[in-house]
């Protein structure tokens, strides 16, 4: 804990969490600010293969260069079709392997570059990773398991805030800061890192996101229907540890006041994506119980 901090997020995100070991990012996707890291050293220390979480930066990419459309099926067999929507809901792999074949790895690379994977995402906070981004294909499984597993790619938990964040906001990248003071509080100004040409896309993704929460991967997050949050969930096994990992990487659309809220969950069989999803959903419910989001709304 840190006086910068939200003391009410805090308290939600600790609570949230419980015994499970993880980390938890709460960040403001309109300004940039972090409002709560639990377990620092496990979200800024070093990077984790972000698993299934790595399909948004796929879809992205996929639908700006003209590869997939939000309602058009792809074929992925003989008898077998899928939407994005439905493929990002449902975490389907073949669909993401088959977008990011016929992306190539070259427009993958870039557009993972662009979205802030291998670059630190905050602003001169101490101690964080810049997280991993291949050269080249990686040897396990080329460039399909790179866009559907996130193969060869080592992201913190801070880096997918700030992805969260760009496509929570419209586009804009910020520099994540992270006071640690009332006086860094008093005089924080947010900090552009660049804007991302993806606003025509954001729609297209969201209703993927929004539909994991609904009724795929990610319904274990759902409390509220009049509280959406959307989101994407990860599970697998980080080749070069080994470690267990379960990812959410979330944002709601709540009133004025947006948050992101990040779960990585380290260790062991019982964790993964959706029990990720569900420590999330608890951050949520917790601040929606106590008015947060109404007393922003205001």
């Amino acid at each position: 804990m840190v006086d910068g901090e939200d003391l009410m997020v805090r308290r939600a995100a600790v609570d949230a969490l419980g015994p499970y070991n993880g980390s938890v990012v709460v960040a403001d996707p309109q300004t940039g600010r972090i409002l709560t890291i639990v377990n620092q050293k496990l979200a800024l220390g070093s990077g984790f293969q972000p698993c299934s979480t790595v399909k948004i930066v796929t879809a992205i990419a996929g639908l700006k260069e003209g590869i997939i459309e939000r309602d058009t099926p792809v074929r992925l067999g003989r008898r077998s079709t899928m939407t994005l929507t439905d493929a990002l809901a449902h975490s389907n792999n073949p669909y993401f392997a088959r977008v990011g074949t016929d992306l190539g790895f070259d427009r993958v690379h870039a557009y993972a570059k662009m979205l802030g994977l291998g670059e630190k995402a905050g602003l001169n906070i101490d101690g964080e990773f810049p997280g991993v981004l291949t050269a080249e294909p990686p040897k396990f499984g080329g460039v399909g398991m790179m866009t559907s597993f996130g193969e060869g790619i080592q992201l913190t938990a801070l880096q997918l805030a700030s992805l969260l964040s760009a496509i929570a906001n419209g586009g804009t990248l910020y520099h994540l800061q992270y006071p640690r003071t009332k006086q860094e509080i008093a005089n924080f100004a947010p900090r552009v890192k660049r804007h991302l040409d993806i606003q025509d896309q954001i729609p297209d993704v969201k209703p993927g996101m929004m539909a994991a929460v609904d009724h795929g991967t990610a319904r274990r997050a759902n409390y509220d229907p009049n509280e959406p949050i959307l989101g994407k969930t990860g599970t697998c096994t980080d080749r070069a540890t080994p470690t267990h990992l379960g990812w959410f990487g979330s944002f709601n659309e709540v009133g004025r006041n947006k948050l992101v809220v990040v779960v990585l969950l380290t260790g062991g069989k019982p964790v993964n994506g959706p029990v990720a999803a569900e420590v999330a959903g608890g951050v949520y419910r917790n601040l929606s119980s106590q008015q947060f989001f109404a007393a922003a709304a205001q």
